[in-house]
C-alpha cells in the first residue's frame, strides 16, 4: 500500500520537481500551492507525511505546525537556513528540516526517516500498553497434553492466513494467549498486537474507541482520533468477550470484516482497515443468535474458523508444567528455590479450577508466600477451596448478610448477595454473571460499583 504525502510550496516548478522525484520513489504523492488548498486535502486524504514550505502565501508554516504536527509528521521547508530557525522547527514539533534548494537524494532520506520514525513512535506506544495491560503468566503456551497440542495444531493451520478466528473457552482458560500465538506464527508478527477487553469499556465508548472520531463528532471531540482499527494497521486486533457488543456496533463491525472498510464516527470517508481481527468469548453465541441477542450473519462471520480452549480440568496432565512455570516466574522474592510437596501437588491435580489458568496462578503465588523460607509447599499453603464450596447449593433469603428487620434497600440487599457469591465463587466473574442472569460487563460493572475490586474473568 502506497503511503500518501502531501507537498505544500508556493513555488510551482519546485513544487512539481517535489512531486514528481516521490513519486518516482514510490509514493503516493499530491501538491498544494496555498494552505487553504492543503487543508481541505488533509481533511479528504490524511496524508501520511507533510513537507511544509516556512512561508506561504496565505499562512506562516512555522505557526501552523503545533497544530499540524500533532496528527502527522511535518518536514519544514525553507530558504532561510539558520541554526535558530532549525531549534525553533523542531521544538514546534518538526520532524525534519531541509533547505532549498533541496537536495534530491537528501530528500528520499529525509522522507524516509520521517516515516519510519513515526512508525515506530507508533509501535511503540501500542507495545507499551500491551505490556503495561498483558497478564504476567501470558508468555508461553505451557503444556504438552494431547487437548492443548490440538489447540496447537488449529493456530498453525489459521496463522499464516489472514481469516478471522473465533476462539472460545470459559473465563481464565487463556484466550488471549492463544490470540497472541495467532498473531506471532502469521506474517503481520512484525506489526502491533492489539488487545481490547470489550468488557472494561463503557458501551457508549466503545464505537469511538474502535473506529476512531472525526473532530466535532460529539461534545468533547475537539480533534480527530484515531482508533484501535487504525493503532492496529498491519497487525492483528484481539476483540475480547466479542458476546457483550451492542447490535448497532455488531453491524458495522460486520461491516469491516465484509468489505475491509470503516468509517469514523462522525465522519463521511471511508478508510481500509488492514488488520486481522481475532475474536473471543466465554458465551454461547450460537444461543444468542437464537434468542436474538446477537447477529447471526456476525457469528458465521467470525466463527469460520473456530479455536475452542479446554478449560484446565480436561487438561490435568499440564498441571505439574504450568505450577512450575508460575513458580518460576513469579514476580516477587525468588531467595528459595521451592517446589510442590507430593501431596500438594495431588490436591492441585484433583481440583477442578473453575477459574482455570488464572485462578490457579492466584493459588501459586499465595502459596509461595504463604510458605514463607520452607523449601516445600504443602496442601495448607493452597488457598482451593473444597468441590463441594464451589459449587454449593443455591442461597436461601436467610444466609444474606444483612439485617432484614431493619428494612434494608435494594442497594443493600444487591451489595450483600454480590458480595457473597464472590466469596463463594472465589471470584469468578463468569460464574456469578450466570447465577445472576446478567452479562459480564454488567457483573463487571457491579463488583467496580460496589468497591469489591475487579474480580477474576
Amino acid at each position: 500500500m502506497k503511503l500518501n504525502i502531501l507537498v505544500i510550496e508556493d513555488d510551482a516548478l519546485l513544487n512539481q520537481l517535489l512531486v514528481g522525484q516521490l513519486q518516482r520513489s514510490g509514493y503516493s504523492v499530491v501538491g498544494a500551492a496555498r494552505w487553504a488548498e492543503a487543508k481541505e486535502i488533509i481533511d479528504e486524504q490524511e496524508p501520511e507525511l507533510l513537507l511544509l514550505d516556512g512561508r506561504l502565501p496565505d499562512a506562516d508554516g512555522l505557526e501552523l505546525l503545533p497544530q499540524i504536527a500533532q496528527q502527522q509528521p511535518v518536514i519544514i521547508l525553507t530558504a532561510y537556513a539558520s541554526v535558530q530557525n532549525a531549534v525553533r522547527a523542531m521544538k514546534l514539533g518538526a520532524a525534519e528540516y531541509l533547505v532549498k534548494p533541496v537536495n534530491l537524494e537528501e530528500l528520499e532520506l529525509v522522507v524516509k526517516r520521517a516515516l519510519d520514525n513515526a512508525a515506530l513512535r507508533r509501535e511503540n506506544q501500542f507495545l507499551k500498553s500491551r505490556m503495561a495491560n498483558a497478564p504476567a503468566w501470558a508468555d508461553a503456551m505451557i503444556g504438552s497434553s494431547p487437548a492443548l497440542s490440538e489447540v496447537n495444531h488449529l493456530i498453525d493451520a489459521v496463522a499464516p492466513s489472514d481469516m478471522t478466528v473465533l476462539i472460545q473457552g470459559e473465563s481464565g482458560v487463556g484466550k488471549e494467549l492463544v490470540a497472541n500465538a495467532i498473531h506471532s506464527r502469521s506474517h503481520r508478527s512484525g506489526r502491533t498486537f492489539v488487545p481490547v477487553d470489550i468488557c472494561t469499556l463503557p458501551k457508549h465508548l466503545f464505537e469511538s474507541e474502535l473506529f476512531g472520531y472525526e473532530r466535532g463528532a460529539f461534545t468533547g471531540a475537539e480533534k480527530l482520533k484515531k482508533g484501535l482499527i487504525e493503532g492496529a494497521e498491519g497487525g492483528t486486533l484481539f476483540l475480547d468477550e466479542i458476546g457483550e457488543i451492542d447490535p448497532a456496533v455488531q453491524a458495522k463491525l460486520l461491516r469491516v470484516l465484509e468489505t475491509g472498510r470503516f468509517r469514523r464516527v462522525g465522519g463521511t470517508k471511508d478508510h481500509d482497515a488492514n488488520v486481522r481481527i481475532v475474536a473471543a468469548t466465554n458465551r454461547d453465541l450460537a444461543t444468542m443468535c437464537k434468542e436474538g441477542t446477537f447477529r447471526s450473519d456476525l457469528f458465521y462471520r467470525l466463527s469460520g474458523f473456530l479455536i475452542s480452549v479446554p478449560p484446565l480440568r480436561e487438561r490435568r496432565g499440564d498441571i505439574p508444567a504450568l505450577v512450575g512455570h508460575f513458580i518460576r516466574n513469579h514476580d516477587f522474592s525468588r531467595r528459595i528455590e521451592k517446589q510442590l510437596s507430593p501431596d500438594a501437588m495431588g490436591q492441585m491435580l484433583s481440583y477442578d479450577w473453575p477459574g482455570n489458568i488464572r485462578e490457579m496462578k492466584n493459588v501459586v503465588e499465595r502459596a509461595l508466600i504463604l510458605s514463607g523460607d520452607a523449601e516445600l509447599i504443602e496442601p495448607r499453603h493452597l488457598a482451593i477451596a473444597p468441590v463441594a464450596e464451589v459449587y454449593a447449593p443455591p442461597l436461601g433469603l436467610a444466609e444474606l448478610p444483612v439485617d432484614l428487620s431493619a428494612e434494608p434497600s435494594l442497594e443493600d440487599i444487591k451489595r450483600s448477595y454480590l458480595k457473597i457469591l464472590l466469596e463463594r465463587y472465589r471470584g469468578h466473574r463468569g460464574r456469578v454473571a450466570r447465577i445472576l442472569g446478567i452479562s459480564e460487563r454488567n457483573t463487571y460493572r457491579l463488583i467496580r460499583k460496589f468497591g469489591y475490586g475487579e474480580g477474576n474473568e
